[in-house]
């Protein structure tokens, strides 16, 4: 565990803009991180240094040179990150804009059959499959998720999966209630009756904590957010299997390459994600003794794991003297309190008291949190537990038991009215 090397979680910490202070409201602790993880401190150097560089690529120029080596670098980072020794790694303007077109190509791309997904989704897969499936003529089945448990798994599919299923979505970590969904699993079952569907994972809530292995999956497509695992607002990141690549997408006529990206993307948003792979490799050097870069990656998301573990862990239980949600009994906790898929998140409801005045009181004792009301975002979820909202309390791993023993006092004075 992170907390168990002296000074780690400090040097950790150290390289994370605005660990623990707002700039616009001062010292706080930061559960916010499923809305925007905090920024690398290198991420930021990195934006500047970029944004400030005239040049393009393409020319036949020495800063054109570097610029388009720089790309390719981050492309091979990418790979080491995701596991993704083949397929295509491109960028976009957001994870959504990326999911929008990765799930259009594979609805317009392939022939009649259906469309299959879940409802534990976030809209943009979700919208993106109801929209281009009604388009393309195709029935979109939304299989159920376990509004007990929070997720969804390959026996919920199993009954939908038919050999025509041409496209199915996937989500890998639900932003409402923070659990995890074995992408393989379900991959796998879909795969035994539709061999060649194409599957197209929404990864933006996962990659944060790590664990990320592309190759072990079996699917198509997998999007993330690099501002939600430690870079910046302003791109996304695609990965493409070959199939899906050979598909027929929209690019300039003539182009090269048979590319997915439009028009001249910034260099500086693949350096800044180099930035985090560099992280993750170093983290991974500090945890364990490896020395080859991908098993260093595997290491840190092994470290990552343990410790947000630890930390929703003792949210629940309590820390010392201090008692856990558990122990409140106006809290309930939604996915239930033993769920072997969280992923360092807990999701909130105190009887009596609306989940925005609880989000208002905490903020108000130095608690960032996030309310999740049951609108396009999350009503998906909310709704089927009769819940109207619910307090989004989402840890990474560079918080601190400290910090969840802030939390949990506050908490108990929000409870108790004290």
């Amino acid at each position: 565990m992170l907390s168990e090397k002296s000074g780690l979680l400090d040097e950790i910490r150290g390289r994370f803009a605005h660990v623990d202070t707002c700039p616009f409201e001062g010292p706080r602790v930061f559960f916010e991180n499923a809305g925007g993880a905090l920024t690398l401190n290198s991420v930021v150097e990195t934006s500047a240094k970029f944004a400030a560089i005239p040049d393009n690529q393409g020319r036949d120029n020495p800063a054109a040179h570097a610029l388009v080596a720089l790309i390719d670098k981050a492309k091979a980072d990418m790979r080491l990150f995701f596991n993704a020794p083949k397929g295509q790694f491109f960028v976009g303007e957001s994870g959504t804009e990326l999911l929008f077109r990765l799930i259009r190509t594979a609805i317009v791309g392939t022939g009649a059959g259906r469309v299959l997904g879940s409802t534990l989704e976030h809209p943009a897969s979700r919208s993106a499959a109801a929209h281009w499936a009604e388009v393309a003529g195709k029935p979109h089945i939304l299989v159920a998720h376990d509004d007990a448990t929070g997720t969804v798994g390959p026996e919920a599919y199993r009954p939908e999966i038919t050999p025509d299923t041409r496209v199915a979505t996937i989500l890998h970590t639900s932003p409402v209630t923070g659990m995890g969904v074995d992408v393989g699993a379900i991959a796998a079952e879909i795969r035994k009756i539709a061999p060649d569907c194409i599957i197209i994972v929404d990864g933006i809530q996962h990659a944060a904590h790590g664990r990320l292995d592309i190759e072990s999956y079996d699917v198509d497509g997998y999007v993330i957010s690099p501002y939600k695992v430690f870079s910046r607002h302003g791109y996304g990141v695609a990965w493409v299997s070959d199939r899906l690549h050979a598909i027929k997408h929209e690019h300039l006529i003539d182009a090269p390459g048979n590319p997915w990206e439009f028009g001249t993307r910034d260099t500086g948003a693949y350096v800044t994600f180099s930035d985090v792979v560099d992280y993750f490799v170093w983290l991974g050097g500090e945890v364990s003794d490896q020395t080859d870069p991908r098993a260093r990656i595997v290491a840190a998301g092994e470290a990552i794991h343990a410790h947000e573990k630890h930390l929703t862990d003792a949210m629940i239980n309590g820390i010392g003297n201090i008692k856990g949600l558990k122990d409140m009994a106006e809290v309930d906790i939604i996915g239930g309190l033993e769920n072997p898929a969280r992923e360092g998140l807990v999701c909130l409801t105190v009887k009596g008291q609306a989940a925005p005045d609880i989000v208002t009181k905490l903020r108000e004792r130095g608690i960032r949190t996030h309310t999740r009301k049951a609108d396009h975002y999350s009503g998906n979820v909310l709704s089927p537990l009769g819940l109207d909202a619910a307090v989004r309390v989402s840890m990474c791993h560079y918080n601190t038991e400290t910090e969840v023993a802030q939390f949990l006092t506050a908490m108990r004075e929000i409870v108790e009215g004290v």
